[in-house]
């Protein structure tokens, strides 16, 4: 294990073992057995420290999800991508706590990476014609609820004792942004549809610029239901 690896390591565990969420850098030292120089040459300060050790613990969660063989259903994969990312904060609390607190002033990369897989799952939505929403928009409900809920279950677990409580909130963040064939009463947005599929395949023989144009037209034309 090397010296980064090592420092990692001894801060989640002190994490965990932290009833306020908080370490200090004396301590990860003292834990990871290295000098305080050796730390902030790897760590520029404390909060840079702290992102790393997010980036750190959700990398095996990230690694799963990139392994994760799409099904022929996009609206499938977006619920069980849902309750995997419930079933990692219950794993992880500390680490997970830490990468959505408000303390933290450094960006871990996780969350970047975490979204642009929800972006990816929700575009296979409106490929398939079955997104009622823009695709931005659609993404942010879905990472608040789920964000919302599994900190919910953390924080307050004392009054969110519902076992069923995750699948209900998901099956309805997931009704409200999309449509089935069946239920032609709740229509996909046609300019949703196909904008995610000139994002994904532009024109042939369109410039950049045409390009760009078009997409500027049909987000004029997308609204954005209330």
């Amino acid at each position: 294990m090397n010296t980064e690896t090592r420092i990692l390591e001894a801060a989640a565990a002190l994490l965990v073992e932290s009833p306020a969420g908080d370490i200090s850098i004396r301590a990860v030292c003292e834990a990871a057995q290295v000098g305080a120089p050796t730390l902030y040459r790897l760590f520029e300060d404390k909060d840079a420290l702290l992102a790393a050790v997010v980036d750190h613990g959700f990398e095996r969660y990230l690694a799963s999800k990139r392994a994760a063989v799409t099904s022929d259903d996009p609206v499938q994969d977006l619920r069980d991508g849902w309750d995997s990312h419930v079933a990692f904060a219950l794993a992880q609390p500390a680490c997970y706590k830490l990468m959505y607190s408000p303390a933290l002033a450094g960006r871990p990369e996780a969350t970047g990476e975490a979204h642009r897989m929800l972006v990816a799952v929700i575009e296979r939505i409106a490929v398939a014609g079955r997104l009622s929403v823009p695709v931005d928009r659609a993404a942010q409900m879905v990472m608040a609820a789920n964000v919302g809920l599994a900190l919910s279950l953390l924080y307050r677990p004392d009054v969110n004792q519902d076992p069923v409580l995750s699948d209900s909130v998901r099956d309805a963040v997931i009704t409200t942004i999309t449509t089935r064939a069946a239920a032609p009463e709740v229509a996909a947005s046609p300019v949703t549809t196909l904008r995610t599929r000139l994002r994904q395949a532009p024109p042939p023989g369109f410039t950049p610029a045409e390009t760009a144009l078009l997409h500027e037209w049909l987000g004029r034309l997308e609204i954005p239901t209330t």
